[in-house]
């Protein structure tokens, strides 16, 4: 952004974009670990009642870490 962009920006949110672009990756990672936690105990639930096999759970698992962790290197590098 150009200095009159930031200085725009800042004079109209109250806020610098480095400290807009931590709360919004900080709030994709907050609903991504809300989302996994769900999965899990949701794959964890129907493992438990034996609806899916304990290969179909680890998916769901290894699924939600492979996510995280792509995530992570995309929006942390």
């Amino acid at each position: 952004m150009t200095s009159a962009q930031i200085s725009a920006f800042q004079v109209n949110s109250s806020i610098t974009p480095a400290i807009m672009a931590t709360v919004l990756v900080g709030f994709v990672f907050a609903v991504l670990l809300l989302w996994g936690a769900w999965a899990i105990r949701t794959a964890y639930v129907g493992w438990a009642e034996s609806r899916i096999n304990q290969r179909q759970f680890l998916g769901v698992v290894v699924r939600f870490l492979a996510i995280y962790v792509v995530l992570t290197f995309f929006l942390l590098s």
